[in-house]
């Protein structure tokens, strides 16, 4: 068919050249009717121009369509020849200072951090490099297309808006000047009349829906017979099932329907058929019944061909407008007003709307195109940018139900424009104010959210794939809401104060749905069947968090806003739990003579929500009121009087109690599902409004009722006030009668709770809950990651919380609480904690994880005992509490909470009856420190006129009550502090015994400090007692740490003598000071002279510490630890040889162990010195493996060491290397606690025991070689010699290394046996021993060759890469089979060395492998 149009095709081009577009625009300047004109032009050559055969020809159709159909247009606009009218347009136009480019995919975008108002401000790279934001903080990204440069738009940037390129000159004036007075009146006419053809034609045939019908003004007498298939992109299908399709619908190849499926995917369409209607109308068919199994069917059209022409020159005509404009801004303003022009239907009616509102009709391809036209016009002309804005809005709640229900990316819908509009401050608080645009954005998303529960709770848990797709595409309202909220007001009005607050309660209504959304109920019995749906519930808190956090911002910027938000979340929160003592029965605790009203509520057997999100924001603006002051200044405003803190507490507390009883593994049978709640609960990124809001409302609730009765509907809620509350209780529960498990569940419950406790007093860093700014808050948060272990700047960054501009604000405070230590062989900088910072360390900080604890606590130890300090880890000094949460530090003296410490003390002292745990314990003595901290601060801040009310010492010093008459806090603890079983514990017990001790000095010396609380007598009574105590256990930890030093030295004295005998035999004498220091250490002499034999004197054990060159940690050589290496060389040599040519013939079956005397050829072993742990080396030796395994064949470069054959270089001195030699132990430092020295066999007893091991070895000969039969005889023979344990050939002797040793002890010898013989490692050869012992023996011998050479003694100090390596060989092979393999290779030498049978071999060999 396409050989037929051929002919056709060359004469309408012809034609087609010879029109004349001077010609064509002078008519159009004489028609009295200009769009008939047009349109009738139109209509006669589109179709002959565009869409003539089945495959496209781009190029010919643009040059066509430009000198047909665009080119009268440029005349007629110009009044000209274009090539002089468009050069005098753009020379008569002021330049606009905005930029304006438009990203294309991929493209570099710049962000500055201290500049930009929001993350969403950048620039490209040519205005990024000229302007100042290149010195500054900044962020770069690839674009994913679709944005603008905002270089030039002064509300995107705090400081720097322009680059140089774009700045205003001094003489420009800043107000906004009317571009259009660049023009004449007739430019200005006729430019408006052809865009208003134009625009109009372009969106009246691209939302054109009939497919074989053109408008009445564009249809043509002589219409062609001939229609296209038309295939159109969506989102659900993938590309092979589109590739199979096509090649069964329309007979393609493989090839060509690739081809296909990629220009679908990329322009939204393409024809794959061009023919008549039946044979369109055939392959239609096929695509959708191979395509509508299990989804919907693709989308496909048979369109006449002259609609795909039009639609294709409409397309070019919308390009051919961005283009044009950009000539002059006088241009730009003439189209935005065809554009936002009312047509005569009304509202929606203007051009701009219709295209917004058929958005999602369109095909990609055509979204694409005046998605950047409206950028390049509406979106640079700031007039009209507000008037697009408002129009954006109204047409807000429509255009996202397109989106939802359609299923292109965001990318390529018209409601991706948002961010374009919505993070303008100005048109933000325009539409806020004007168009009620915060409340129509969340009634929008909660309108598509209308899955409910019979509460009115959002429920998701029986979504189908519809509704979870839904959901997905529903998210990016509430990005738009962030960008609405992103900037924040300086400047209030009346209108925007109304507006706003209607926002928030749509924005509550919101919260409310959420409100207690997703119960779960305890599993008993069996565990759950089905996983629960818990994600998109977390995903859209999750979302949520910064909106939360962006509506308190602005709440806090205006008091009269802050009350009225205070008061409409204290309503809905009444609303939605009004009435939460329903059904529940009412029961009264006593504890301590108190008693408290409460309701009967078990978390393990009623529902419970972690969703509490009105709450929380409560929470969030209390504490808003304090910090604003707005509680102190206006309490007639505010309900206060109205708050029930039990009904603030309830459910925040019920969600706390819950995540103990899951970490007491009372939740096992929930699976997973909870388990990951719970995760997300404390993690980094939900953490801000839902685990830290939850502590703040109990905050809140404790600093407004009585402790007492907090703390027993606490402990009521945790189901352990029976515990508490009953005497005895405790020992009857940890009886043989209760099941173990249920001890300890509720022993991990008291440990939960005792953590909480901790948490509302301690946490008090939060501007607003304690004295202090954001600064200090960012600092703490720092310290305690940092406490862990050094990290670097990302692993940092990644546990620090991101506000909504996805800042840390880390950069701020880092250098005050961190030094920065420079990349070393690692390759990573990393941030170490000043020491001074650790003093701020606190053990239960209330974001570590379990683990993260665990190792901060272990960390901190260490850090302590290296610094030679006690271990104690005590609380912090904290800073003052605001005096809206003043009264919260009194839970630490209430009558219920030294009940709660009295008890856990007296389980501790009484320890073998009652059911309790050390972390118990620790975590009471750390409250007893945070108030003892607590008064000592009171103490030192007292004035005349105020009274210290908080007397905690005092309380502590008072026995219990009747009828118990249990001793005090004070006396237990001084028991405690010498119990063995609490050494852990006992310098935290000494350091609060010490604290109680000086704030009781404070007292009695101060008399300015009125005490409100006279009840001391006790205590006055047995001060003198006590101080007597005190006086002598103090004199008794002076005399200790005396002898400690004295000890330190002597040893330190003893080893510097050691290590420099030469020294002080030539120039020393020992005087009698040196004597006496000696005489510390009986078992060394007095005298520089060593015995030997029997009675020899025994050298102390000198412990050896050494530092890994890799993660620079220090560990002491042990036969039981870890081993630590040294990165070494094995290589054959000949240096020592006699006959170099001489080499070994058939290296599988060579016997290394007799050596030829002319020593052709040796394995020497080398070593640079450098130590490592095991473990490391493996890990950088896997490393360097990985990287040459990545790096491709082509780009490697020839290296100095062969990776494949196990070389590396020493990370340290890059000394080429092959294995590593563990570090080992002298021989004598393993065997003096197992050898009995002084009893020593003689001369004569030596030799007959080693002649009686030779007739042994020939007893064991024979009967290898002699037959079953005499094998009895033999056996006799064996037992009639009577051999000690440690000679007979069945002894196996205990291995005394650890595994890890052991199995680098292999890795060595591995390497010298496959590199001394030149084969395959094989650690299971008899020979790999051999082989170490014969590169020892060489390696010896080289070394004495060298020390020759050079004059030194032979047993002169060597370094260490000289003999680090000479115990490891005789040790190589020490487990049970090298026991056997020593006598066989005796029995080699001794049948090869013997000259008669009956010749016992050389005494020297028996001696060397004894040896």
């Amino acid at each position: 068919m396409a050989s037929e149009l051929e002919p056709e095709v060359q004469a309408i081009d012809r034609s087609l050249l010879e029109c004349s577009a001077e010609e064509t625009a002078g008519k159009w300047l004489q028609a009295t009717d200009l769009t008939r004109e047009v349109y009738q032009h139109l209509a006669h050559y589109v179709p002959k121009i565009y869409c003539r055969g089945p495959n496209p020809f781009p190029q010919k159709e643009d040059m066509l369509a430009q000198h047909v159909l665009l080119g009268p247009m440029e005349w007629y606009l110009c009044g000209e020849d274009p090539a002089f009218g468009f050069p005098k347009l753009e020379q008569a136009n002021k330049p606009s200072h905005l930029c304006g480019r438009v990203f294309k995919v991929g493209e570099p975008t710049y962000s500055c951090r201290d500049c930009a108002v929001d993350p969403t401000c950048v620039l490209c790279m040519e205005c990024f490099l000229g302007s100042i934001h290149r010195d500054h903080r900044y962020r770069m990204t690839t674009s994913g297309g679709g944005g603008f440069c905002d270089c030039g738009d002064t509300e995107a940037w705090k400081e720097g808006p322009y680059c140089q390129k774009h700045e205003l000159n001094t003489s420009e004036i800043e107000e906004e000047e009317d571009p259009l007075v660049h023009l004449s009146e007739d430019v200005i006419a006729r430019t408006y009349n052809i865009f208003a053809i134009m625009f109009r034609y372009a969106v009246e045939i691209l939302t054109w829906e009939k497919e074989s019908e053109l408008p009445a003004d564009l249809e043509i007498i002589e219409k062609r017979d001939t229609y296209y298939c038309m295939l159109f992109n969506d989102e659900v299908h993938t590309y092979e099932q589109v590739i199979y399709t096509l090649q069964k619908a329309v007979n393609c190849t493989q090839k060509e329907a690739i081809g296909f499926a990629t220009t679908v995917d990329r322009d939204g369409r393409r024809s794959v058929r061009y023919g008549d209607f039946q044979y369109c109308e055939q392959a239609k068919s096929v695509i959708v019944r191979n395509t509508s199994r299990q989804t919907k069917p693709l989308k496909v059209q048979v369109m006449h061909s002259s609609i795909v022409a039009h639609q294709n020159f409409g397309l070019k005509l919308l390009s051919w407008l961005g283009s044009i404009i950009g000539y002059s801004d006088g241009l730009r303003r003439i189209l935005c007003q065809v554009g936002l022009q009312e047509g005569p239907d009304g509202e929606n009616s203007s051009l701009v709307d219709r295209l917004m509102l058929n958005d999602s009709k369109l095909w990609k391809g055509a979204r694409s195109v005046y998605h950047q036209l409206f950028m390049s016009s509406l979106l640079m002309d700031l007039k009209y940018k507000k008037l697009f804005a408002v129009r954006f809005a109204k047409n807000y709640e429509r255009l996202q139900s397109d989106y939802v229900t359609d299923d292109h990316d965001r990318e390529f819908s018209i409601a991706d424009l948002s961010v374009q509009i919505f993070t303008v401050p100005s048109l933000a608080r325009m539409l806020i104010t004007e168009e009620n645009l915060m409340t129509t954005i969340i009634k929008t998303f909660m309108d598509h959210l209308r899955h409910r529960d019979a509460q009115g709770r959002f429920q998701f848990e029986r979504y189908t794939a519809l509704q979870a797709f839904k959901f997905r595409r529903v998210q990016s309202l509430i990005l738009d809401l962030k960008y609405v909220l992103i900037s924040k007001p300086t400047e209030w009005s009346d209108d925007l104060r109304q507006k706003f607050l209607e926002g928030f309660d749509a924005f509550l209504e919101l919260l409310k749905c959420m409100q207690g959304m997703d119960p779960i109920t305890r599993q008993v019995g069996q565990h759950i069947e089905m996983e629960p749906e818990w994600e998109a519930a977390f995903t859209l808190q999750m979302k949520l968090t910064h909106v939360i956090s962006m509506m308190q911002d602005w709440c806090a910027l205006d008091e009269k806003v802050l009350i009225e938000a205070y008061k409409k979340c204290l309503a809905v929160l009444m609303q939605c739990h009004g009435g939460f003592t329903d059904g529940e029965q009412p029961i009264t605790l006593s504890i301590c003579g108190h008693s408290v009203e409460t309701i009967r509520y078990c978390v393990s057997q009623e529902k419970v929500s972690i969703h509490l999100p009105v709450s929380r924001l409560l929470a969030g603006l209390h504490v808003l009121l304090s910090k604003s002051e707005v509680a102190y200044k206006f309490p007639e405003l505010l309900p206060l009087s109205e708050l029930s803190p039990p009904m603030l507490i309830e459910h925040p507390l019920r969600c706390l109690v819950l995540c103990a009883q899951v970490h007491a593994g009372m939740w096992r049978r929930n699976g997973f599902s909870l388990v990951n709640q719970i995760y997300y609960y404390h993690n980094v990124k939900c953490r801000r409004e839902m685990f830290d809001k939850d502590i703040v409302m109990l905050q809140t609730g404790v600093s407004m009722m009585d402790p007492n009765h907090f703390l027993m509907i606490m402990l009521s809620r945790f189901e352990l006030y029976q515990i508490f509350s009953t005497p005895d209780y405790g020992k009857r529960f940890s009886s043989e009668i209760t099941h173990k498990d249920v001890v300890q569940q509720n022993n991990t419950l008291i440990e939960e709770m005792l953590y909480l406790i901790i948490m509302l007093v301690g946490e008090r860093f939060s501007p607003g809950v304690g004295q202090v700014n954001a600064t200090d808050e960012i600092k703490r948060e720092i310290i305690h990651q940092l406490s862990i272990k050094p990290m670097a700047h990302s692993e940092l960054v990644k546990s620090l919380p991101e506000d909504e501009n996805k800042e840390t604000g880390m950069e701020s405070v880092i250098e005050a609480v961190a030094h920065f230590r420079k990349p070393g062989l690692t390759g990573r900088g990393m941030y170490e904690l000043k020491p001074e910072c650790a003093r701020e360390f606190n053990l239960y900080f209330y974001h570590f994880s379990r683990a993260e604890q665990s190792k901060a606590e272990e960390a901190q130890r260490k850090l302590k005992r290296q610094n030679r300090e006690d271990t104690a880890l005590p609380p912090p000094v904290l800073p003052p509490f605001c005096p809206l949460f003043a009264s919260l530090v009194n839970i630490l003296q209430s009558d219920v909470m030294l009940c709660i410490m009295r008890t856990v003390l007296q389980w501790a002292v009484e320890h073998n009856g009652y059911a309790w745990s050390e972390s118990m314990l620790q975590r009471v003595l750390h409250l007893i420190g945070m108030a003892l901290q607590e008064e000592k601060q009171h103490l030192d801040n007292v004035t005349e006129e105020h009274v210290v009310t908080f007397s905690f010492t005092q309380k502590i010093s008072k026995p219990g009550e009747a009828p118990n008459n249990s001793p005090s806090i004070l006396a237990m603890l001084e028991t405690l502090q010498n119990a063995p079983y609490l050494d852990v514990h006992k310098d935290m017990i000494r350091w609060i015994l010490k604290t109680f001790n000086a704030i009781k000095k404070i007292r009695e010396s101060s008399s300015a400090s009125p005490v409100a609380e006279t009840e001391g007598t006790i205590m006055e009574e047995s001060s003198r007692d006590k101080d007597k105590a005190e006086r002598k256990r103090k004199a008794e930890i002076a005399r200790l740490r005396r002898e400690k030093i004295m000890a330190q030295m002597s040893e330190m004295q003893r080893h510097f003598i050691d290590e420099n005998k030469e020294l002080f035999q030539q120039t020393l004498e020992l005087d009698a000071s040196t004597s006496a220091v000696l005489d510390n250490s009986p078992m060394v002499s007095d005298t520089t002279l060593t015995a030997l034999g029997p009675a020899q004197t025994q050298v102390p054990e000198q412990r050896q510490f050494v530092t890994c060159i890799l993660c620079q940690e220090e560990q002491e050589v042990k036969v039981e630890s870890k081993a630590m290496v040294l990165a070494a060389f094995v290589q054959r040599s000949t240096v020592l040889s006699k006959n170099r040519s001489k080499f070994i013939q058939d290296p599988e079956k060579y016997d290394p162990l007799f050596m030829h005397p002319d020593l052709s050829c040796g394995t020497h072993t080398g070593s640079c010195g450098h130590i490592m742990h095991a473990h490391c080396w493996q890990r950088y030796f896997d490393s360097v493996q990985a990287k040459e395994q990545r790096r491709q064949q082509r780009l490697r470069l020839h290296t100095s060491y062969d990776v494949e054959n196990g070389e590396f270089l020493c990370p340290l001195c890059e000394c080429l290397s092959n294995t590593v030699i563990p570090l080992l132990l002298p021989p004598r430092n393993i065997f003096n606690s197992r050898l009995n020295i002084s009893d020593q066999p003689k001369l004569t007893q030596w030799i007959r025991t080693i002649s009686q091991q030779i007739k042994a070895l020939q007893v064991l000969r024979k009967e290898e070689s002699t037959p079953n039969t005499a094998s009895s005889k033999n056996s006799e023979s064996m037992d009639e010699l009577q051999l000690p344990e440690g000679f007979r050939p069945d002894f196996h002797p205990k291995n005394p290394y650890s595994e890890s040793i052991k199995e680098m002890l292999t890795t060595f010898g591995t390497a010298t046996y496959k590199v001394g013989l030149k084969v395959h490692p094989n650690e299971e050869d008899p020979r790999v021993p051999i082989m170490c012992w014969g590169s020892c023996a060489y390696t010896i011998q080289s070394v004495e060759r060298i020390l020759s050479d050079e004059d030194k003694p032979l047993f002169g100090p060597l370094p260490c890469r000289l003999v680090s390596y000479q115990f490891t060989q005789f040790t190589e092979w020490w487990d049970g089979n090298s026991v056997v393999l020593i006598t066989e290779n005796i029995l080699k030498i001794e049948s090869a060395g013997r000259r008669k049978p009956s010749v016992s071999p050389p005494l020297l060999f028996i001696m060397q492998f004894e040896t």
